[in-house]
């Protein structure tokens, strides 16, 4: 018996939407949600609105305050700590199990976007080498072929929407990780497991790394201009004696 194609309700395509809004940063990190501005940009009423910021909750995208409404969430370096080792493990064993399944025409199919990765990371085209990155690490999780990996890696992969293209503004990011991609193309054309799943594993973390030089580097800005502040109410305080 065929069974019929379910249409999904309305909330859920309204969370589909917020989804895709903080993926591409018109829902910044931190940010209020503006309900009101909304559902008049959406054209919905605040009853789908309110179901699908639910489930966002529940996927730790977004948080709801008392008497404040929801926001956005932010990943601290704590959280990107225990999340990032997870995704390596989950990653690297998506890439062992494609390495062990994958044939010559999936190989064909994944040569292109390879080859576009390479020249978007020539170029420097961080946006479009993202996406491209996405279909690589979707591809090798469709070829493991394993729905219990892919449902625990979805769950995870939302959360790090919000850390996105982060790790790729470090200077030499880009190169290296388009390195570290083709290393793992070459470890599935040899059907080399064990390769494939250890070099996916440092992909991963290399990622956590450029994540702790932005983070020190955020902090030390940030010191630097207290300092800044400080010292200019100084002298502020100073010429006011003086005069």
């Amino acid at each position: 018996m065929t069974r019929p194609i379910v249409q999904p309700v309305l909330y859920q395509q309204v969370a589909d939407r917020l989804r895709e809004m903080i993926k591409e940063q018109r829902l910044e990190s931190g940010a209020w949600i503006d309900e009101v501005q909304l559902t008049q940009e959406l054209g919905i009423s605040r009853t789908p609105l309110r179901e699908a910021l639910k489930v966002l909750v529940s996927e730790g995208l977004v948080r709801l305050e008392p008497r404040r409404g929801c926001f956005v969430n932010e990943l601290s370096i704590k959280d990107l700590d225990n999340i990032f080792p997870l995704m390596a493990l989950l990653e690297g064993r998506c890439a062992y199990e494609a390495a062990r399944k994958i044939s010559d025409a999936d190989l064909a199919r994944l040569e292109p976007l390879h080859n576009t990765l390479r020249e978007h990371a020539r170029q420097g085209n961080v946006e479009d080498y993202y996406d491209t990155n996405a279909q690589i690490h979707e591809a090798i999780q469709d070829l493991a072929d394993n729905p219990w990996l892919s449902d625990l890696i979805d769950g995870l992969r939302k959360l790090l929407s919000l850390s996105r293209l982060k790790s790729l503004s470090i200077p030499g990011r880009l190169a290296e990780s388009c390195a570290e991609h083709l290393a793992i193309f070459a470890a599935l054309k040899a059907r080399d497991s064990e390769g494939a799943e250890a070099v996916t594993r440092k992909h991963l973390m290399r990622q956590l790394d450029a994540l702790h030089i932005l983070a020190r580097d955020g902090a030390a800005q940030s010191a630097d201009v207290g300092s800044q502040r400080g010292a200019d109410a100084e002298d502020a305080l100073t010429k006011e004696h003086s005069a």
